[in-house]
């Protein structure tokens, strides 16, 4: 039989590893009514702790979909090592998946090696991203809703689709920018954009969680418009290789 293996698929097989070595950063993302740790975001870094910009500055053609993997693979191993119990949030990048079906299964495999429940994975794209074919990002989210992970849109307002994209597709969770987020309290024109985008997505079926939050201030004005999901360095920054805990001090609990 003719090996009709796609060009993606033979870069991974041909190249199985990264020819860098990564590790992962999390930041706890908080239910902005209970005040409890929702999840925690897995970021990548590099083995000694370098920022994500040294690190994606080493990904090219020749190993974008291999670091792909990676990441989920590597972020499901930490995770499993400290014992999250809570949901794990992962980035991938549209443009690196061939086949949803196909370029799941790795990370399929890692969750059943290192016994990390499926139903805790969620997987966040970025809006920074240009998405060249919306059909095939709309059919990546179906695939992953059928197998029963949670699906996020991240830096929604700061991209390339907007609104576009949610006329397509909508997915469990939508981030705000943190460039929505930044001085809110004190910006009557991000007030209204947010307050809008917030009744929108929530009649689209969509959760809403705020990015970037740095005062006590921005928390309590997003709190009080409804925001359900709120994460920044106001409540605790990344944490390498480490699942910080969150200062939840600036925030009242809703019943």
């Amino acid at each position: 039989m003719t090996d009709i293996t796609p060009p993606a698929c033979a870069k991974c097989r041909e190249n199985p590893t990264l020819p860098f070595a990564i590790s992962m950063a999390f930041q706890p993302i908080i239910n902005a009514r209970t005040l409890q740790i929702f999840g925690y975001e897995a970021l990548v870094r590099g083995v000694n702790g370098e920022g994500a910009g040294q690190v994606l500055a080493q990904v090219d053609n020749d190993n974008l979909y291999r670091f792909d993997q990676q990441c989920r693979v590597t972020a499901i191993e930490w995770a499993s090592k400290l014992k999250l119990d809570k949901m794990l949030s992962i980035n991938f990048m549209p443009n690196a998946v061939y086949q949803a079906e196909r370029c799941i299964r790795a990370t399929l495999k890692t969750a059943e090696r290192c016994q990390f429940p499926t139903k805790l994975l969620m997987f966040e794209f970025t809006e920074n991203e240009r998405i060249t074919d919306s059909s095939h990002l709309k059919s990546i989210i179906n695939c992953y809703k059928e197998l029963g992970f949670r699906t996020a849109i991240d830096d929604f307002g700061a991209g390339y689709s907007g609104l576009e994209l949610l006329t397509d597709l909508q997915t469990d969770l939508i981030k705000l920018d943190m460039t929505l987020i930044k001085d809110i309290d004190q910006s009557p024109a991000r007030q209204i954009i947010v307050r809008h985008t917030i009744a929108m997505l929530h009649e689209l079926g969509c959760s809403v969680l705020a990015e970037g939050i740095e005062t006590a201030a921005e928390a309590q004005w997003l709190q009080a418009a409804g925001v359900e999901f709120m994460q920044g360095y106001l409540f605790a920054k990344p944490g390498f290789e480490h699942l910080p805990s969150a200062d939840v001090s600036a925030l009242t609990p809703i019943e």
